[in-house]
């Protein structure tokens, strides 16, 4: 293969279908969505597709088109409103199981990563590629494509191939037959608009785009048509930057009952060890929440939820707890709960506490003192270790 560099571009088959499907299944749900016509949308107003199913994209349904054209489509589409919980939670899943091949990951997006593999090649890489693929199926309950190559250019391009559940190589003694031929929109960072200005000029394939002259390309499109050019000659000097703390924008968790549940206080104890647990990741971050929003499913698998901003950030469990029982409290219709979720969003780097006259200052430094005990005996003993009982109303 002539390279040193050994990346691998690792990208989810239609994640948040998949997400979706393996989250019904465990659920109890009978039907696989990704086995039937199905997509990934809020159907009201003007709700778009997110994600389609493989006999979805048979009735020519678009990612990104609207529901009601999805609909005329097909009419008897499957349509599933998105858990944006329940894909934060896989996606986590696989990056923790893809770090036990390399600490070298960086987190592309939700449903991708590049993965250097450079140091930690213990087979060849395909045969590496298609473990990892494997382990994640047996594992996750969903598939992958894996891209192989010696730069992240490359590799996110040989994921893109052909799906899914595939392995694809593309170095750099293979480019012309399997990278030259695509159309130019389908090279990495190319979109629409771009392409339709490539066709202009008479640049249809990547490979076109490739033989056209650099300095001319600089001149119509600046740096932007250098940067293109380089990628369609599969030139990217870009490192694999890890990122274990990879934006993090929200911190969720959510809890699938073995039975449904269906009354408050069983709700509430349930909203408490979620509570407690997204707080202390929360901590770990060194930052503070300004959003909570809590969501329920019910035993329909009816999805619903509800959200408040808070007047000032915080990481306390008490006030996080408290927020989202209240917002239960409020949404809660009464029927059977199958999933309890709870989010923090608006992280912040800092307090920024409004103090007021009414601000009991020494309840919250007991509050914080406690979480922070808390979090101590979890980090050395482990989390079991201890239990909350301030927000318990009568004895577990």
């Amino acid at each position: 293969m002539g390279t040193e560099k050994i990346i691998f571009h690792v990208d989810v088959n239609s994640a948040f279908l998949s997400w979706s499907a393996v989250d019904r299944l465990k659920g109890g749900e009978e039907i696989d969505p990704r086995t039937i016509p199905s997509i990934i949308g809020h159907d009201e107003g003007r709700g778009v597709v997110l994600a389609k199913s493989e006999l979805a994209k048979k009735f020519n349904i678009i990612t990104g088109e609207s529901i009601y054209v999805a609909k005329r489509k097909c009419p008897n589409i499957a349509i599933i409103t998105p858990d944006f919980n329940v894909y934060e939670h896989y996606s986590k899943a696989m990056m923790e199981l893809l770090g036990n091949y390399t600490p070298l990951i960086e987190q592309y997006s939700i449903d991708e990563c590049f993965m250097d593999m450079s140091n930690y090649l213990d087979d060849e890489p395909i045969k590496l590629a298609n473990d990892i693929k494997n382990i994640v199926f047996e594992e996750l309950g969903f598939t992958v494509n894996v891209g192989i190559s010696c730069n992240k250019v490359l590799a996110k391009m040989a994921s893109e191939l052909k799906k899914p559940n595939l392995v694809h190589t593309l170095f750099p003694e293979e480019i012309k037959t399997k990278l030259w031929p695509l159309p130019v929109g389908e090279l990495f960072m190319v979109g629409r608009r771009s392409a339709a200005k490539l066709n202009e000029i008479g640049i249809l394939t990547i490979g076109d785009l490739a033989r056209y002259n650099e300095l001319t390309l600089k001149k119509m499109f600046k740096s932007y048509g250098g940067m293109i050019w380089n990628y369609a000659n599969g030139i990217d000097n870009n490192p694999v930057e890890s990122n274990d703390d990879y934006q993090v924008k929200i911190i969720s968790n959510s809890n699938t009952f073995s039975r449904d549940i269906s009354s408050s206080s069983e709700a509430h104890k349930a909203l408490i060890s979620l509570c407690d647990n997204v707080s202390s990741r929360l901590r770990k971050t060194n930052r503070f929440c300004q959003s909570i929003s809590v969501s329920v499913r019910n035993s329909n698998f009816k999805n619903y939820s509800h959200q408040r901003k808070l007047k000032n950030p915080t990481d306390s469990t008490k006030l996080i707890y408290e927020t989202a029982k209240e917002l239960f409290d409020t949404i809660w219709k009464g029927e059977a709960i199958r999933l309890l979720g709870v989010a923090l969003s608006n992280l912040e780097e800092e307090e920024n506490e409004q103090l007021s006259m009414f601000n009991n200052v020494s309840v919250d430094k007991k509050n914080k003192a406690l979480d922070k005990v808390m979090d101590d005996i979890r980090s050395k003993y482990g989390e079991n270790a201890v239990m909350r009982s301030v927000f318990l109303e009568k004895k577990k």
